[in-house]
């Protein structure tokens, strides 16, 4: 088994190394738990958004694997919009603990980034056999992670539409985890602070 297959099919429990120590060394105070808030909510926002085009498959944690190229929305900008929407989120709530700063904060990025490339390069692989010179093309004007500011070529998007009901039943998950990971802050930040 590859690394990236390894990280992709167990990405649910990868976060469990960076949040444990996170909460253990947390001094949140309201300015980190503010600005922290903003990054995850812009990065809630661009997985939503996402997921509003790619769907429940995005849930998948079997195989690698994909029945359609979604090359708009969020895509038309950044080839894996989830995957940076994770680094935000995990950037976020790491700002919002205040937790070994800067050093969980770097790690943070460091951390997701490092993970996220192995599966993502497993993806690739599979899309570029799935959609051949689709994907190709595709590959070759989007970005992995740095979002571009235009969108890409509209005549080769894929034309799904948004489902932003389908969206919120496939991101219940990440919103349960996310408001898990701010409560447990904001009870660390009262015990710390009566």
């Amino acid at each position: 088994m590859t690394l990236g297959k390894f990280l992709f099919e167990n990405r649910s429990y990868t976060p469990l190394p960076f949040l444990i120590p996170m909460l253990l060394f947390a001094r949140p105070t309201i300015t980190t738990m503010l600005i922290g808030f903003v990054f995850v909510l812009i990065g809630e926002s661009f997985r939503f958004w996402g997921v509003s085009y790619a769907g429940s498959e995005t849930r998948t944690t079997g195989k690698v694997g994909a029945s359609n190229l979604v090359t708009q929305g969020p895509f038309a900008f950044v080839r894996n919009p989830l995957y940076l929407g994770n680094i935000l989120m995990y950037f976020g709530i790491s700002v919002m603990s205040n937790s070994l700063v800067p050093y969980l904060q770097i790690l943070s990025i460091a951390y997701f980034t490092f993970q996220y490339y192995f599966i993502i390069k497993e993806e690739e692989g599979f899309l570029k056999k799935e959609f051949g010179e689709k994907y190709e093309h595709y590959f070759n004007n989007v970005n992995r992670f740095l979002p571009k500011f235009s969108a890409y070529d509209e005549s080769k998007s894929s034309k799904l539409s948004m489902d932003v009901k389908a969206a919120y039943v496939s991101e219940k998950r990440t919103f349960q985890a996310t408001f898990v990971s701010i409560i447990m802050i904001v009870l660390v930040y009262l015990l710390i602070n009566q």
